[in-house]
């Protein structure tokens, strides 16, 4: 079904449009089959890379597409409710660049940050770690200086791109200090010493890849640091906000696909002489189902709209992605259920749904986190 969009300008609009074409055509038809197969589509993000779709809110100057917060998520969720895993490389792709955007050098910019927002490389995010997931400042990889170089040492755990990524924004410790002792670098993805656990055999999203990356001995060079030394959490922090939205983002489109499946089926499906849909204990589901999706989709920009206007969004992402994953549970688990014993098979997309959105409420954070940010500010 068509959604109904406020856009700032018919350029957002034309943007939009391109967004839901690459979707139908070139999206949508792979999505089951790379799924069960676990083959990530890396020529579907270099597509969407030569589209100028993988650096949208980034200012034009360094190579970004210039659009504000409000239309690039509303794109994102396009792209999820064809396909969910081109959805999560864009926003994990957009979230590498965070630092350098914000933070990088002009020099670094050139150098590192204008190849990614090109779609000419693929960027990861390396944060969590084994032991560190919610606790970011658990972290243990470290990184020491040796001249003209830093050396790496220690282990990334789920890790979106492991080893299909060109570089990666590496967090690790510099010092002691709990907070202020871990720093920013950008890792080529070629670089030795530097690995990949096999890929997590996951519950959904089976075509993106998510592995431990290790770092034993890696050197880079001492200009591969993004800001000054012992403000990586800062920076780390700042890029959280963002990427929670992009994860909100990606719910809603899930779900809005689910909506879409249901009320398809719905029509088609009769029982007692009628479609299914006319049957108001269903219908009051599908109508359960499409306000949960226009209250995601209403967190998700009103967030948005607050970032583009430069407030603090702390606050407001965690809102919008606590809202916007919780209801993708709940909607993708009530599409099943109007799909009834179909739904519990492959032959439909809603139980792909349902898996793929599972994790949308750990990663980028925890909702039990999101809960906590949240209380803080009350």
């Amino acid at each position: 079904m068509d959604v109904p969009r406020l856009l700032p300008d018919d350029e957002a609009q034309a943007l939009l449009d391109l967004v839901t074409t690459i979707g139908e055509r070139e999206l949508r038809p792979r999505a089951a089959t790379d799924e069960a197969a676990g083959s990530f589509p890396r020529d579907v993000v270099a597509m969407l890379g030569a589209s100028g779709l993988l650096g949208l809110p980034y200012p034009v100057e360094v190579g970004g597409g210039g659009q504000p917060y409000e239309v690039y998520l509303q794109a994102l969720e396009e792209l999820a409710r064809a396909w969910a895993t081109p959805a999560l490389a864009t926003s994990v792709h957009v979230l590498s660049c965070h630092a350098l955007a914000g933070y990088g050098t002009p020099e670094q910019q050139e150098r590192l940050l204008g190849p990614l927002l090109a779609g000419d490389r693929l960027g990861a995010y390396a944060l969590s770690e084994p032991q560190a997931g919610s606790d970011v400042a658990a972290m243990t990889t470290r990184a020491r200086r040796d001249g003209d170089e830093w050396i790496l040492d220690g282990t990334k755990a789920w890790i979106t791109h492991g080893g299909h990524a060109d570089s990666y924004t590496t967090f690790a410790r510099t010092s002691e200090d709990r907070t202020r002792g871990i720093s920013c670098f950008v890792v080529p993805g070629n670089s030795p010493g530097l690995s990949f656990g096999a890929p997590e055999s996951k519950m959904g999203l089976t075509a993106s890849p998510t592995t431990t990356v290790n770092y034993d001995g890696v050197r880079i060079p001492a200009d591969n640091l993004v800001g000054e030394v012992g403000q990586g959490m800062a920076i780390a922090l700042d890029a959280l906000d963002s990427g929670r939205l992009g994860i909100a983002a990606i719910a809603t489109g899930v779900s809005q696909a689910a909506l879409d499946a249901a009320v398809d089926y719905a029509h088609e499906r009769e029982q007692f002489g009628k479609p299914i849909i006319r049957h108001q204990g269903l219908a009051f589901l599908l109508a359960d189902m499409a306000t949960r999706v226009g209250q995601s989709r209403a967190t998700v920009l009103d967030a948005a709209r607050r970032r583009d206007a430069g407030q603090d969004v702390s606050r407001a992402a965690s809102i919008a992605k606590l809202t916007a994953t919780d209801n993708a549970m709940a909607v993708t688990t009530d599409a099943v259920q109007v799909f009834g014993g179909y739904g519990y098979t492959r032959e439909f997309p809603v139980e792909r749904y349902m898996r793929e959105v599972k994790v949308m409420q750990i990663f980028e954070g925890t909702n039990q986190i999101q809960r906590l940010v949240i209380s803080r500010t009350l």
